[in-house]
């Protein structure tokens, strides 16, 4: 759900910002005296008026057959897809056990990515590792795994026995299909500091 989450999550509050900017530069340009020189179809506040509805117009507007039920409509549908939105940032698919090809096996994405981990630290010049599996889809898996290397140790010799721990972890995971992800890093050197 993660990668779906952060395009939404950046359109939602990309579109909201556009729209408080575009309101906002639309109240500013109207109510100064830049006003006088936009086009004459462009919507504007009355003449001494420092609202968007004034109380006549909003009292035209309510006395409308569609006023009410269309303002109650809009309210109620942003609220659900609010709401919507702010209980998908706590579900994460990675509690749940997946399935294995023998009958009635599960794992869960958790022991997956440990042994993942555990697997990868391993590796000769690997200092350290940490693994995640989050299930995406019914039979899709996303495998994100980070590498830290010992000082002195290049990325090009660790990295087939990284590609063979990585390719066991997509064949166990079946019948989901794994797609990994594989992040290296060289640990800092840490030299002592003589006072």
């Amino acid at each position: 759900m993660r990668p779906f989450r952060t395009p939404v999550n950046r359109l939602v509050l990309g579109g909201t910002g556009l729209a408080l900017l575009l309101t906002g530069g639309w109240l500013a340009v109207t109510g100064t005296t830049l006003a006088h020189r936009l086009p004459s179809p462009w919507a504007g506040p009355a003449a001494g008026d420092s609202v968007l509805l004034d109380a006549g117009r909003l009292a035209r507007l309510r006395g409308e057959g569609w006023w009410t039920p269309t303002v109650i409509a809009v309210a109620v549908t942003l609220s659900l897809l609010l709401v919507c939105w702010l209980l998908a940032q706590f579900r994460s698919g990675a509690a749940r056990p997946l399935p294995l090809a023998a009958p009635g096996g599960t794992v869960r994405t958790r022991a997956l990515a440990e042994a993942l981990a555990r697997r990868a630290t391993a590796v000769p010049g690997v200092a350290r590792s940490r693994a995640r599996a989050l299930p995406r889809s019914r039979r899709r898996l996303e495998v994100r795994v980070r590498v830290w290397l010992r000082p002195g140790v290049s990325p090009q010799s660790v990295l087939p026995a990284l590609c063979a721990v990585a390719a066991e972890a997509e064949k166990s995971a079946a019948p989901y299909t794994a797609h990994t992800r594989l992040r290296v890093s060289a640990e800092s050197h840490r030299m002592p500091h003589v006072r």
